[in-house]
């Protein structure tokens, strides 16, 4: 009987083992799906950024006709009321930006004669080089108008949406057959250096019309995001390790900066030049996250190394009455902010705008009135 009853034991030992072994196999098995499920939707996403990356290029190729800055399938976001400007927007997913000023010859003129008839005594001038942060929004919420209130100054607004600092790749940097509109473009054709029927149907054609460069008090230079979403256009010509990369300077970002600030400085030595860098953003493809002014690169550096390029290019400058803004860093746009700032993860929202321009219109009164 005992020898029965020790069999048996030992046969359930045995089965309970056998059974927790089977479990373990089981679980196994189950874990080892799960891992690869995750794994292959790593690879799908990674595939998808991938390919998002590529569709972004693409399209920044086809942008040297000038359009704003975009995000991939981006679509145009309704401004916020004051009644919600304190709330974050929802996220917006598809934006298209399209250049409010292009094709409105007419419109621009009616502007220009509105101007004219402007009677208001103002305390200074401001001409304001930029793109389309600067030229999305020309109502009384967007920037531009903003710096205007906030300083009660004369604003000559020659941004354009989609420009770059810089010239593309096959640009040349030829008087005589000039045909971009970056950066380098305005600033000759405000010199007179070029034909500027290039900025015909452009709020910056009619502003060459219109305004006495020579009465500026102070220019704003704000460029950067589409420089570096151009995936064309390397911030330096100078590498870390001591490598020169063979391009001429004026197709980089901060070579660009630098001989557009030099030609200014040159010719309007009494005017203050305000260099902003390009603010923190965020680029999606859909709803899809592809990165931040941190991480993400396309091959020259993230957007963070473009604005410390400004900050450069502004240092060389800095006896010359040229100052720098730092809205990467200072503006007070970040990750923890960018809900409720950035309308599509680049453009602002009214609100956001409103902290950007203000931070730039106490610089420029910090240094028009420093007794104060």
């Amino acid at each position: 009987m005992g020898n029965t009853r020790r069999g048996r034991q030992n046969i359930n030992m045995l089965l309970v083992v056998l059974i927790g072994f089977c479990v373990l196999a089981i679980i196994e098995i189950v874990y080892g799906q799960a891992q690869m499920k995750v794994e292959r939707e790593r690879l799908e996403l990674e595939e998808q950024n991938r390919q998002a990356v590529e569709e972004l290029k693409e399209e920044w190729r086809s942008l040297k006709e000038g359009s704003s800055v975009v995000t991939a399938e981006s679509e145009a976001a309704p401004a916020a009321s004051e009644a919600d400007q304190e709330e974050a927007p929802a996220r917006i997913t598809k934006q298209e930006m399209a250049n409010k000023n292009k094709d409105k010859t007419e419109e621009n003129k009616e502007d220009a004669a509105a101007e004219e008839e402007d009677d208001r005594q103002y305390d200074m001038q401001i001409v304001i080089l930029g793109d389309s942060i600067m030229d999305g929004d020309r109502t009384e919420s967007g920037a531009a108008d903003i710096i205007g209130e906030q300083l009660n100054a004369k604003i000559y607004n020659m941004s354009m949406g989609g420009t770059t600092a810089a010239l593309l790749p096959n640009d040349q940097y030829n008087f005589a057959t000039w045909d971009s509109r970056c950066l380098l473009g305005v600033v000759n054709g405000i010199l007179g250096n070029i034909n500027t029927d290039i900025f015909d149907g452009y709020a910056a054609g009619e502003v060459l019309k219109t305004c006495d460069f020579d009465k500026t008090d102070y220019f704003i230079i704000e460029y950067g995001v589409n420089d570096f979403l151009t995936g064309q256009i390397p911030n330096s010509r100078y590498l870390e390790g001591g490598d020169t990369l063979a391009v001429d300077g004026t197709h980089t970002y901060t070579g660009a900066l630098e001989d557009a600030v030099g030609r200014l400085r040159e010719r309007f030595p009494d005017a203050g030049i305000l260099l902003v860098a390009p603010h923190y953003c965020q680029v999606f493809n859909g709803s899809t996250f592809i990165g931040d002014g941190y991480s993400l690169d396309y091959g020259y550096g993230p957007l963070i190394t473009y604005a410390r390029g400004a900050g450069y290019v502004a240092g060389l400058f800095e006896e010359d009455g040229v100052f720098f803004f730092n809205a990467f860093e200072d503006s007070g746009i970040d990750a923890g902010t960018a809900d409720q700032y950035l309308a599509d993860g680049i453009h602002m929202t009214p609100l956001g705008a409103r902290v950007y321009a203000e931070k730039i219109a106490k610089i420029i009164y910090n240094d028009y009135a420093p007794e104060e």
